[in-house]
Order: structure tokens, then sequence, then C-alpha cells
């Protein structure tokens, strides 16, 4: 963020040394003493942008007070990072000096925004002036007061404005009793007419100006599909082609997906060629890593010559948008040994004394065939400007989502500008940042740019878990800058509960994505319930990394129609399409977690209970939130169990559920409540 271009006229004082390490005390800057502080929302004192989405309207509030007893105005003042001209809007008092105000938002760009405040001279005055005449104390110099505050205003105002108070003024000098005088004062007309035009008297603004990224609706909602592209077709050992995988794309889509997220399709190295499960000795048919990218034929701005060109690939990308879908593309800052880069820019990478290059690493995994560049080599500028011009390269073939391999791997600075550059010249791209790492980092990459995150759902297996997890996501200060998207399982991840728990597991999971987050993800094969995992590892057997493979999208076992009716469920219900709306709620048995979420008007509530065992039957005396939910505790409503399309008439806060996993692991209830026009039942949502 730039630096701020508005000072606070608000009282300051600063610390110096007098050159005997004493320190003493400066004179303020200015003779404001109005304090504003503690605004919100802010990220680290202003340094990271808050997040929100086009549409949304975001709620600034602060601490605002000064000594003694005047009243204040507080105004919170934003604008469009383009604009140069200041928006303002009033902010209504709170409670306890704290003052809130809102502002909508139309534009997917960057906004930039700050609190002000000065005094009400007029309004401090009616109070000072009505407490004196009911105590019954001389008021007429008071009354002077105040005629002068409004002969102020009248010459600071512009007609009608002036007019209206010229004719206040009139009657107020015509009148000799002192109780006419005082009651045409505290007219509330007249009270309007002076502070829409008195002086700001003591105005502060804010020390900073704090900055808000607002991107498109799919920042926060959307549910992603992920595929290698190379594993699409119908023969064994054969890649298949752009135009084949749009035979796939009908569908991915009558499943529900908003996103269709492909691995690399650039050309894949030769050199150190991995081979089936990670196998370092490849056979002369292996087709190598798509992570490792690079050969002769080209590196990051090029097609993969199996998969087609760069003309197939446009015309794939425009069917995917036909299908209502839009492209995600893998941006993964790998190098083969034999990418164009290692020959043309070798002052990119690290070099070792012997001369040779050091291959990736992060023990106990080994990437021989990848080279790591060096983002604080002595071009790092080159550097810099070449990723960028990648990212911009397949903004141009219509890619407006990135979604970035091991992005805690290089410099969150890096990333911080990156990011913002491409977004100065196309406000709707998307990242999300696949960082499995430590949490720190992880919400550091958040806070300096990234869209979305991935997170620790995939190991988050118990009510507690969940529970704690949750609620830092959606209710501390991470919800304004790090949102999260809920992938069940990745290439690199196949979670131990998949593994052991088969087609139960598979579906209560892919409840808890699809209803705790609004973005969430599955790697193809999930709807397979494909779970083969290397011995002891939380890694594929047979991993389409290391070779093509050639999917029976019919197999029996799958549960293709209960993803279609998870994304369904999503789509219909608005509810589910946030964050923060999230609670959870009583639930008599630790195996069986229960929350829901509601739109502000209460008019889409929607509760889910998830049997957390894959093995075991459970049943759980819920609580149902009426109190939250606007329900009398006499008031008829409906429990529409939009999973089995059972529906319970409930009076009351208890409900008894039995969730088999070998049935139905989880119940997903719309709440409907019951009322009444002339004697009609009326059911709505």
């Amino acid at each position: 963020m730039s630096e701020p271009r508005t000072k606070s006229d608000r009282q300051r004082t600063r610390r110096s040394h007098d050159g005997t390490g004493e320190s003493r005390i400066t004179m303020p800057s200015t003779s404001s003493s109005i304090v504003i502080e503690h605004v919100q929302p802010e990220i680290d004192g202003g340094r990271w942008p808050a997040k929100r989405e086009v549409g949304d309207r975001v709620e600034v509030s602060a601490d605002i007070f000064k000594e003694g007893h005047d009243v204040l105005v507080s105004v919170l003042r934003y604008r469009t990072i383009e604009e140069t001209a200041w928006h303002e809007t009033a902010m209504q008092h709170v409670d306890n000096d704290r003052w809130a105000g809102y502002f909508d938002l139309s534009e997917n760009t960057r906004y930039l925004y700050t609190v002000g405040a000065f005094t009400n001279t007029f309004e401090s005055w009616r109070q000072e002036v009505t407490k004196k005449s009911e105590a019954g104390e001389r008021i007429e110099s008071e009354l002077l007061e105040g005629r002068a505050l409004v002969e102020q205003a009248a010459k600071r105002a512009d007609e009608p404005g002036r007019a209206n108070l010229e004719e206040f003024l009139r009657r107020w000098r015509s009148s000799d009793a002192q109780e006419a005088q005082l009651s045409l004062a505290l007219h509330a007309e007249l009270s309007k007419l002076v502070e829409r035009h008195q002086e700001r008297t003591a105005w502060t603004l804010y020390d900073r100006e704090l900055e808000l990224v607002v991107d498109r609706v799919r920042a926060r909602y959307g549910a992603w599909y992920e595929i290698f592209p190379r594993s699409q077709g119908t023969i064994p050992g054969k890649s298949s082609t752009f135009k084949e995988c749009e035979k796939r794309l009908p569908a991915i889509k009558a499943m529900g997906f908003d996103v269709l997220y492909l691995t690399p399709i650039h050309p894949i190295g030769r050199t150190n060629r991995k081979g089936k499960n990670n196998s370092l000795m490849p056979l002369p048919t292996d087709p190598g890593s798509p992570y490792a990218i690079g050969n002769e034929l080209g590196g990051h701005d090029a097609v993969e010559p199996s998969l087609g060109t760069i003309e197939d690939f446009d015309r794939f990308e425009k069917a995917v948008r036909a299908q209502g879908m839009e492209l995600a593309m893998d941006f993964a800052i790998n190098c083969s040994p034999d990418h164009p880069y290692v020959k043309e820019h070798p002052e990119w990478f690290a070099h070792r004394p012997d001369g040779t290059i050091k291959y990736a690493e992060n023990p106990p995994k080994k990437y021989q065939d990848i080279f790591n560049v060096d983002f604080y080599c002595q071009d790092w500028r080159g550097l810099w400007n070449e990723m960028k011009r990648v990212i911009l390269f397949w903004a141009s073939h219509g890619v407006r989502i990135f979604r970035v391999d091991n992005p805690h791997t290089k410099p969150v600075s890096f990333w911080g500008w990156l990011i913002r550059e491409v977004q100065a010249q196309h406000p709707d791209v998307l990242f999300l940042s696949e960082a499995f790492t430590k949490p720190k980092m992880m919400k550091a990459l958040a806070k300096a740019g990234f869209t979305q995150s991935y997170t620790y759902f995939t190991w988050r297996n118990f009510k507690q878990e969940l529970t704690e997890y949750l609620t830092e996501l959606s209710k501390t200060e991470m919800k304004e800058y790090f949102r999260p998207n809920f992938f069940t399982n990745t290439p690199d991840i196949l979670p131990e509960i998949l593994q052991q728990g088969g087609q139960p597991a598979f579906k209560f999971r892919l409840v808890l994505a699809a209803t705790l987050s609004p973005s969430y993800g599955i790697y193809s094969g999930y709807e397979l319930c494909e779970n083969r995992a290397l011995p002891g590892r939380e890694e594929y057997l047979d991993s389409e990394k290391y070779e093509i493979a050639v999917w029976d999208w019919n197999r029996p076992g799958h549960i293709v129609d209960y993803v279609t009716l998870m994304n369904r469920i999503r789509q219909d219900n608005l509810a589910l399409h946030e964050l923060e709306n999230l609670e959870f709620y009583e639930s008599s048995n630790d195996q069986v977690v229960f929350y829901g979420k509601s739109t502000a008007d209460k008019r889409n509530a929607v509760l889910v209970a998830v049997n957390l065992s894959p093995f075991h039957y459970q049943e759980a005396h819920l609580r149902i939130p009426i109190d939250a939910l606007g329900i009398k505790p006499e008031d008829t409503y409906q429990l529409h169990n939009v999973i089995t399309d059972r529906r319970d008439l409930m009076v009351g806060d208890s409900y008894i559920v039995r969730l088999d996993p070998q049935v139905e692991p989880a119940a997903i209830f719309v709440v409907r409540r019951w009322t009444h026009r002339e004697q009609d039942v009326d059911f709505f949502s």
C-alpha cells in the first residue's frame, strides 16, 4: 500500500531525545484534540487491505472521542483508487464512543477509506443552553452565542439554505421574549440547517487511508473441479487433447461446478523425468510430471504438444465458458533442467561452486526433475517481470483464475507486487494460494493479496477441531482477508479418512466442505471414491502426476448424483454462499457436528448435521436455534431435509437425528416457517 497522503489533524505528541538520553515531549502539530482509534476493518495497522466482493456493504467502525462535553460528528470517507474526489457518508454513534458507518461496493476495483470527525458546535450549544434553561439560569449571553452561530452558517450557505436561515434570524431578532427566542433556537429544522452549513470545528482525519480490495463474487463463492487434462481420454497411455477434453465438459457442468481447474499444460522436461509412482527409472513411454515445466519446445507460455496448440487452448477456454464455467490455470514456478530459462537466463538460478544447479527438495521429498528459480538473484527485477509477463500472457487468452503452486516457497513481497500489478490491468483476476504450510505464512500470503487460500480442512476430522478452526476462519480478524477454499483432496493429498472410510467418508467430507465454506473443490476421481494409496502415505497409488489415467466415470460405487445434489443445494440456498454467517449449535453426540447458516433477513436458513464416523451409526439430540431464527417457542415451523426430502413439522427447539453412514451420513435442513394468511397455510424459506 502506498504511503498515506492524508495526515490526521488530531493532537499528536512525538517523543524525541536531546542527546543526553533523556526523552522529551514536543509540542503537538495541531490544536485538534479529537481522538480516532481502533478503526475496523484495519489489517496490521493498515499495512494490508481487507477484502470484500462486488455488491457487499462494508461497515467501518472506530472509537471517536475528545475531552469535555462537546457533541461530535463523524463521517466515513471513501473512493475508488481511480477517483480523486472523496465520497462521504455519516457515521452513527453506537455506544461507549464507538461509531459505525457503511458504504456499498459497486465496482471490481480497490477502494480507499478513512474516518473523519469534528465538533458539532451548534448541537453542543443547544445541549448547553437547554440544560441551563431547565436549571433556571440566565441565558442571555448563550442566546447571543447561538444566534452568532446561525449567522455564520448563513454566510456559508447557498440558496435556498441561506434564505431559510435568514428567515429564522429575522424571526429571532424580532422577538423580545427569551422563551420565544429559545423555542426558535431549539427548532429541529433550524438545527438541521445550521449543521448542514456550519464550520467543521476541530476537523480531524484518521492518520491513514485504508485499502479495500473488492473482487467479483467468484472470489467468495464457487465449486471447483480439478483435472489433469491429459487423463480425460479413453485410450490407455495416450494423452487426451483439448478437443477430447471438451467432451467431458457437459458431465462436469452437470455436476454443478463453477470452476474447472487444470493442472499445468506446458511442455514437460525430459532430464530426470519421473516414472510411474515417482520412480527415478522411467520407461520411454512415461509422460513425466506436468509440474516439471519446460523443454526445447517452450516453457511457461507454451502448450504441451500432446494436448494441442495455443489455438486449441483458446477454443477449449471458450467451450468452458459456453458451459457456464470458467477456467482456472495452474501457475507453478518450476523449471525442468530443459526449460529455456536455464540456457537463456542462467543468472536466474542459484549455482553451486561446481557450476551445477541444485534440484528442488522438501526433505524427505525430492524433485530431481525440477530447478527452482532464485528470487534474490542479481537480476531479480528481470525475473519478477517475466513472471508477470507469463500471467498477463494467459490473461490475454481468457484466463481469469490462477491457482498458484507452493507460493510459500517464494517471497511474500514478490506476490504482493505481482498480484497488484496484474490486478491493476485485470481487476477480475483471482489468485488461489496452494500453501499447505505454517499458519503465519498462510496468513501473510493472504494479506499480501491472494484472493483465496487452501486450508487445514483436509486434516480436520473431529468435532472440536472443526469447530475451533471454522470459528477462527469465520469470526476472527481472518475473515477480513483470508477467504478459504475447502478442497476435499488434491493430487498430492489423499487423506487417511478417505483411505479408510470408503464411500461414507467421501460423502460426509463432501457435505462438510460444500456447506462450511462458500468455496470448495474436489480433485477428479473423488466422485468415483478413488482411495487407492501408497502404503503408509497420503499419496495416491498410480498417481496421475506421473502417468496418464483412463477413468470409467460410471464405475460402480460412484457418488456423482450425490455431488450433483450438494452443488444444487448450494446453488439453491443463498445462506451457503457466505462464511461469516456460520454458527455452531448444540449436539449431544461428539460424533455429530451441528451447524447452520442463514441470510441476514432469515428468509433462508440452513442447518446441517453430520456424522463424523464413517463406520458407525450415530444418534444425537439437536438444539434447533429458534431464537436466532426469529421463531417463537409456540410457533410451528418445518425442517425440510433436502438430502432425503423428508419434512418434519416442528414446535420447540428439540430434534433427534439418526445418521447411518452406510445409508446417509448427513442431514441438511432448510428451515421453513409456517405463516397463516387468510386461513391459508404458506411455507416460505
